[in-house]
């Protein structure tokens, strides 16, 4: 695959201070901010992921999306070419804005991650004591949750086909399994998915998604984030069906979700994965509360459309 990783976002919202002070709480290391009011964030193991940037309504901005080398941007660029679609380019980064998302995408070289992996915890079961005479080793980690990389987006396009179309006939990302009508796990990397497109009827940022280490941070994750702000919980914790990942899905002050994942579905091998196609809440989970309505449906999509209108795609 030319492509490798989702190496950077850019998050616009109207309340750049305060979403800023919950992605710090969230685990993300402040890095920098810019004399406009933007402030950027790193992964342990990501580098620079993330950048919050002033706008009007929230929105994702930009997506960043890891090549190779200068031969795989060639390779975008020719796809663009054919179907038409203006970019510009450097030698070494290519930028392009998806028709129907309006989101911008940059494609450039960049570094694969390297992920340091968590040493293996001992476990108990059943005819089994692994770990005699001692505690989980889990209950008794200390200090914050840190997230070590950000593994997906998920975004509403008022043209979810053609926005999709844009990612796998363009950019050549790989479809895992499928909701028919509803969205598509895409790949770009050997994770699970990297970007899944809704239809909606204005474009907006559904959830990001941020890997921690293993389920017991997940839960250490959302209990830090809602021991002062109950408010924070959307959905969790759970786990999907499609990735097989756990999950716990918090807010940030702009509308946002935001999602500490572990154990998704890995595929090395593209030969040896067979997509499958979900229905029903299969698509979302295969444990766990039912999602509350408002993680279908945010509760702001009236007003991003308002102000859609009004302030026109800006």
């Amino acid at each position: 695959m030319s492509l490798h990783r989702l190496t950077s976002i850019t998050v616009g919202v109207p309340n750049v201070e305060e979403t800023a002070a919950y992605y710090a709480d969230f685990g993300l290391r402040p890095t920098a901010t810019s004399p406009d009011g933007a402030v950027r964030f790193a992964t342990r193991d990501g580098g620079e992921q993330l950048e919050i940037v002033p706008a009007s309504r929230r929105r994702l901005v930009r997506i960043g999306i890891g090549a190779h080398d200068a031969d795989d941007i060639g390779r975008v660029e020719a796809g663009l070419a054919r179907l038409d679609v203006a970019c510009q380019t450097t030698d070494d980064a290519l930028r392009v804005v998806d028709p129907g998302s309006a989101l911008e995408v940059t494609v450039s070289v960049a570094p694969e991650v390297i992920e340091q992996p968590a040493a293996p915890e001992p476990t108990n079961g059943p005819g089994r004591a692994d770990r005699p005479n001692g505690r989980a080793p889990a209950v008794e980690r200390e200090g914050p949750v840190q997230p070590r990389k950000l593994g997906h987006v998920v975004i509403g396009s008022v043209d979810r086909a053609a926005t999709q179309r844009f990612f796998v006939d363009v950019l050549g990302f790989k479809i895992s399994d499928e909701v028919p009508g509803l969205a598509s796990f895409m790949r770009c990397s050997t994770d699970h998915h990297n970007v899944l497109v809704l239809g909606a009827p204005v474009s907006f940022l559904h959830h990001t998604s941020w890997q921690v280490d293993d389920v017991d941070d997940v839960g250490r994750g959302a209990h830090a984030m809602l021991e002062d702000h109950p408010e924070r919980h959307v959905w969790g914790l759970g786990r999907h069906y499609g990735g097989s990942n756990f999950f716990w899905y918090l807010k940030d002050p702009a509308g946002n979700f935001s999602e500490y994942y572990s154990d998704l579905d890995c595929i090395v091998d593209d030969y040896r994965w067979t997509p499958e196609t979900f229905a029903g809440a299969q698509g979302l989970f295969n444990w766990g509360p039912p999602p509350p309505p408002s993680f279908l449906a945010p509760d702001d999509l009236a007003a991003l459309m308002t102000g859609l209108h009004s302030k026109g795609r800006a």
